[in-house]
């Protein structure tokens, strides 16, 4: 037997499609056509089967997807080394999923880090996408780091990072620093959100709401760093997590900072991992390099 057919049709099942497939094991599309004709004549099903343009899995196929993964999972777990990497000649690249604002703050830093410490590691920042449990569970990424809050999945590993909170931020010289900042004053103000999804209220409208009070939103941003220069750059008020305005500050971004002067819930930072990754010798000192980093980061 062929064990590899394993690994193929693990990548087979997981992606839907022949191309998926050859890419995620460094294939051509033939290469893994020839792979699929194998599996099928292994298995004795179809597998994937023609729908329209795409590939739908067989309920053979379906009934198989779990028991191979967990296979798949358990042979990479058993020739895997327990002990402490060798972090002078560890090879590796790390796929981490993060929001613009973990990777923004604290991406510099975990690589410099990670460059003191493993030289030959590389560290993939990828966008969050629809965050769904799925890529951790599959492999697709190594590390979520991101703001508690959606669904983790029962399985997943959570760590928390820190806590954050949102304050106000304007360009340097604007006139709402003259006076006190009442709810009144920052309402009556023009504003700028950061929503990846194009909300144009959220947890301060909310505040604003119970006060009888109500702000505009003349511009939405998908990013935290967007709206953080459209503030920068004119009279326009943003409200943003208070690590990226330190962060701005020290590079030289002429903003302001402020305490909003409604209540509104902090921000609770993490990290999650799939569980087969908990002896992972490697995959264990990227956890507590990302710990410490952002841990040393957010402290000024």
């Amino acid at each position: 037997m062929d064990l590899n057919l394993l690994v193929a049709l693990d990548a087979l099942l997981a992606e839907g499609s022949v191309a998926g497939a050859a890419r995620r094991m460094n294939l051509s599309a033939p290469a893994m056509s020839r792979t699929l004709a194998r599996i099928r004549d292994a298995v004795g099903d179809p597998v994937l089967v023609r729908a329209g343009r795409r590939l739908v899995p067989t309920p053979r196929a379906i009934e198989l997807r779990d028991r191979v993964r967990t296979v798949v999972e358990d042979a990479q777990a058993l020739l895997r080394p327990e002990g402490a990497a060798d972090l002078s000649t560890l090879q590796r690249t790390f796929t981490i999923r993060a929001s613009d604002y973990a990777a923004g703050v604290f991406g510099a830093g975990l690589s410099a880090a990670a460059a003191r410490q493993a030289p030959g590691i590389t560290l993939r920042f990828a966008d969050q996408g629809k965050e769904d449990v799925n890529a951790l569970r599959e492999g697709r990424i190594d590390l979520d780091i991101g703001v508690l809050g959606g669904e983790t999945g029962p399985e997943i590993r959570v760590q928390t990072l820190l806590q954050d909170r949102f304050v106000g931020v304007v360009r340097a010289g604007h006139p709402l620093l003259q006076g006190d900042m009442t709810a009144e004053r920052f309402a009556a103000a023009t504003h700028v959100g950061a929503s990846r999804r194009g909300r144009t209220r959220g947890p301060i409208d909310a505040a604003l709401d119970r006060l009888g009070l109500a702000r505009r939103v003349a511009l939405v941003m998908p990013s935290f760093y967007a709206a953080l220069l459209t503030a920068a750059a004119s009279d326009i008020v943003a409200a943003l997590p208070r690590a990226v305005v330190a962060r701005a500050a020290g590079l030289g971004l002429a903003v302001q900072s402020f305490d909003l002067p409604v209540a509104v819930p902090t921000i609770t930072v993490i990290q999650t991992w799939h569980p087969r990754f908990d002896k992972d010798a490697g995959h264990r000192w990227l956890r507590q390099l990302v710990k410490a980093t952002i841990v040393d980061t957010a402290a000024p």
